[in-house]
């Protein structure tokens, strides 16, 4: 491989093993290129190494059989503790109160828990925008929830990171894709 540390590497490799198979629900994509795009969204903005592969490994344990733990033990604390502020309560049924809860939690896990959480949001809007130049308002059948209400809650989101000072990476980029989502989907003859 490149230059690339090998904690990016090892996280790389853990993350095509646990993601193998799966694909994002907005446009299909596999879930892996999901994990390495939002990495590449973190090494672009200068975050560290560390950084970069919790980004790599934030939905492992959401989506694999992998624990908070054996994060922890194969990729140290700092790793294992942003993993943990970016994995969804379950527990929480209702989605928005979930979202709610989690965006609470990043919060306050701290500036690169929340440069994590804003590059997965900057990646979640464009595979919904992929996803709706496909099938429109259908898209929604896919993602479980309106596209209303995740614009709502992305929103929200904005928020949060423009509490950091100063905001923290990639925020001016989720701003520009939620504009580029509402522009298509005003655009589309299905909303009219």
């Amino acid at each position: 491989m490149s230059d690339e540390a090998r904690i990016v590497q090892e996280a790389r490799a853990l993350a095509a093993q646990a993601h193998q198979g799966q694909r994002r629900k907005a446009n299909r994509m596999p879930y892996v290129d999901h994990v390495n795009g939002v990495a590449d969204l973190l090494a672009d903005a200068g975050l560290d190494d560390e950084v970069v592969a919790a980004g790599i490994l934030h939905d492992v344990v959401e989506h694999s059989e992998m624990t908070e733990g054996d994060v922890r033990t194969r990729f140290g604390d700092r790793v294992g503790s942003l993993v943990e502020a970016m994995t969804d309560r379950e527990e929480i049924s209702a989605w928005e109160e979930r979202k709610d809860e989690h965006r609470d939690r990043v919060r306050a896990a701290g500036r690169e828990a929340a440069s994590i959480y804003a590059a997965d949001k900057v990646s979640g809007v464009r595979e919904a925008r992929d996803g709706y130049g496909e099938m429109e308002e259908e898209v929604e059948s896919r993602l479980g929830a309106p596209l209303d209400l995740r614009e709502r809650t992305w929103e929200r989101d904005l928020e949060m990171l423009r509490s950091f000072s100063p905001p923290v990476p990639m925020t001016d980029d989720l701003e520009r894709e939620l504009e580029r989502l509402r522009a298509d989907r005003s655009r589309s003859p299905s909303r009219t």
